[in-house]
């Protein structure tokens, strides 16, 4: 084997797993977003929806709900930059610690009591899914969204107006598909474990989390490395 023909092979490899990764997380990331908005009437990833609703609650008057929103707001930007110290301070591993942080915040999420605490669960549950962010943020330096499929669709359709003038480099735009398709199927399983176990669909959320970052230990040291951006600590003064 050349040395081109491996640098392809490595590259496919990186995009075949990191695209298998992104599957399965917005899987997990759809079941958390259903099961958080049955639970609560809110959304807990989807923050513009929660920025136009409080804007509404705050023009009818309904400042108490207004504020929820606004506090879900920073409880979402806490944490994805949770996430980020988790996966570059903790461990070469970064995608398994960020997980095992999301299933043991889900965790603490599903013991809260159904009439006890209700918005205490549905901020860690925003926690959760700003943390699950830090997982994958690229996949061969093409951004991808895992709670927020509206950039995934944007970059989808601007592929396919790019594919029609001319472009048939089709790789940047098509793999847009996989976190929303990932998501949708996990939201549609996520609806029906809250129908049959209300709150404690939680739980299920929080294994299938453990389950997957098990399998990510699996995955070489580099790989892990490589799904994040890279940190960049300070700049060269020019001369």
């Amino acid at each position: 084997m050349t040395l081109a023909q491996r640098r392809r092979f490595v590259r496919k490899r990186r995009t075949v797993t990191g695209l298998a990764l992104v599957a399965a997380i917005s899987f997990v990331a759809g079941m958390t977003d259903a099961v958080g908005l049955l639970l609560s009437g809110d959304f807990v990833s989807f923050m513009t929806g929660n920025t136009t609703r409080a804007a509404l609650s705050f023009a009818d008057g309904d400042y108490g709900h207004a504020l929820v929103l606004f506090f879900a707001l920073w409880a979402f930007v806490a944490g994805n930059a949770l996430g980020i110290i988790l996966a570059h301070r903790l461990s070469a591993r970064r995608t398994f610690v960020v997980l095992t942080g999301v299933a043991v915040t889900i965790a603490a999420a599903a013991m809260v009591p159904e009439d006890g605490y209700p918005r205490l669960q549905f901020y860690l549950v925003i926690l959760a899914m700003g943390m699950i962010n830090a997982t994958v943020e690229h996949i061969e330096g093409l951004p991808i969204g895992l709670t927020y499929v509206t950039g995934a669709l944007s970059r989808f359709g601007r592929g396919i107006g790019r594919w029609l003038v001319g472009d048939r480099n089709p790789t940047g735009w098509i793999i847009q598909t996989v976190p929303w398709t990932g998501m949708a199927c996990g939201a549609v399983a996520g609806a029906f474990l809250t129908r049959y176990l209300g709150n404690n669909a939680l739980w299920v959320v929080a294994l299938v989390v453990v389950a997957v970052a098990i399998a990510t230990v699996l995955l070489p040291r580099p790989l892990h490395l490589h799904f994040q951006q890279p940190i960049v600590r300070g700049t060269q003064r020019r001369r």
